[in-house]
């Protein structure tokens, strides 16, 4: 089941409860990420968003494109593959 989605090209000022109310009207959020710079503490401009259900996850990929304080947002089916993955300390 592909549920959760990767959102990309975000505001850099986006929060975790703007990322939610943007997309909750696809169905039931059960998580809502926004990496932070490790460095800044400011959000790195992608989040990652899963519902409760494959299908509301489909509808939500209509927001590809979709412009959000003059910046396109790329909408996408997460592929799970940790991309710059760091050994936690």
């Amino acid at each position: 089941m592909q549920n959760k989605l990767f959102i990309g090209n975000l505001p850099f000022k986006l929060r975790e409860e703007d990322v939610r109310d943007l997309f909750a009207k696809f169905g039931e959020i059960t998580e809502v990420a926004v990496p932070m710079n490790r460095e800044t503490g400011k959000p790195r401009g992608f989040a990652f968003v899963t519902y409760e259900t494959e299908a509301s996850a489909q509808e939500a990929l209509s927001l590809d494109g979709h412009e959000v304080e003059g910046r396109k947002i790329r909408v996408s089916i997460a592929t799970g593959e940790k991309r710059t993955s760091q050994a936690k300390a």
